[in-house]
């Protein structure tokens, strides 16, 4: 199956609907399935009172409020209505995570086919239940989480309609340090919850998350920019088109390379088998009726003749012909 791949353009477009849309041009171009945004209406998500992240002050002016730097990344439900019919022309699927309930109702009647939640909203009891009764298929974000906190968000989407379920291990931190990712836990969150699972990268560079595939993530999704020297608080940890279209790209090799589990010899390297292996041959002349002992036989390539894995079989017997030096053994 195809690891389903999100651009995470979250809220890269700095409130702008045009850069928005170069965002949906180059995300088609670099090969993901789907571009992701982030819908809410500030004043239904966070409180005026509301600091902002470590690494969000970093990238952002400091001395503004979480609220006035979210109202700055807010586009409107109008835009997203207009980004939804870009995506359909572009041909590649919309997604956007909702952060309140309303934005939650504004995306379910624009037919958003899936869902995802976010880390943060992973103890929100009220919005799992609205999630869940939507009765579509959820992606879970599980950054900051225990698996006591994955098991009590996956009861309440249950319970509450949800069956169609992917769990995604996160770190949320930006950059997530190489060092915190874990990406083993990954693999016992897919083995606990016998779900299918994925990984949400925040670090620097490509690799993990296609380390992540390679032990079985079924989504990736990646932080996505046009120019990560923007200023914004999560462009620096995200990845530029080239740089993503690479990701893309050594991710569909390693899906070829993960193959079926069957150990078999395969097609492109059958014909060297007769090359590299080696068979029984005489190691001098050899008379007929002479007896193959360790003093007159070799093993040597090429591997057309008699396997060395009969050497036992082989000696001890009495050669029916005359053999040169190097000349293939038959009994």
């Amino acid at each position: 199956m195809e690891t389903y791949i999100i651009a995470e353009a979250g809220v890269n477009h700095n409130g702008n609907l045009n850069l928005a849309k170069k965002m949906v041009d180059e995300a088609k171009k670099a090969g993901a399935n789907c571009i992701k945004f982030q819908t809410f209406v500030t004043k239904n998500l966070v409180s005026r009172f509301a600091q902002k992240a470590e690494y969000q002050k970093k990238e952002t002016d400091s001395k503004e409020s979480q609220y006035d730097m979210l109202s700055n990344l807010e586009l409107s439900f109008d835009d997203f209505i207009e980004l939804k019919r870009y995506c359909e022309k572009k041909e590649i699927e919309f997604l956007s995570t909702a952060f309140d309930h309303s934005s939650i109702d504004f995306l379910n009647e624009l037919g958003m086919s899936k869902w995802k939640i976010p880390s943060g909203d992973i103890t929100n009891l009220p919005y799992l239940i609205k999630i869940a009764q939507l009765h579509k298929p959820i992606i879970l974000s599980t950054g900051m989480c225990s698996m006591e906190d994955i098991s009590n968000a996956l009861n309440v989407l249950k319970t509450h309609g949800a069956t169609d379920i992917t769990v995604l291990h996160c770190t949320t931190e930006y950059p997530a340090p190489f060092k915190d990712v874990n990406l083993k836990a990954m693999v016992t969150i897919g083995e606990t919850y016998k779900l299918p699972i994925g990984y949400s990268d925040h670090t620097i560079g490509i690799e993990v998350p296609i380390a992540a595939v390679a032990l079985g993530a079924t989504i990736i999704e990646k932080h996505f920019t046009i120019d990560r020297s923007l200023k914004g608080p999560d462009h620096k940890a995200s990845i530029e088109p080239q740089e993503f279209k690479a990701m893309v790209s050594s991710i569909r090799h390693i899906e070829d390379c993960l193959g079926n589990g069957v150990k078999k010899p395969a097609e492109s390297e059958a014909k060297n088998i007769m090359i590299a292996r080696k068979s029984i041959v005489a190691s001098r002349q050899i008379n007929k009726g002479e007896m193959f002992s360790e003093r007159n036989l070799a093993v040597k390539r090429p591997g057309n003749g008699i396997s060395p894995m009969q050497w036992q079989t082989v000696i001890g017997q009495f050669a029916s012909k005359d053999y040169q030096e190097d000349e293939l053994i038959e009994l």
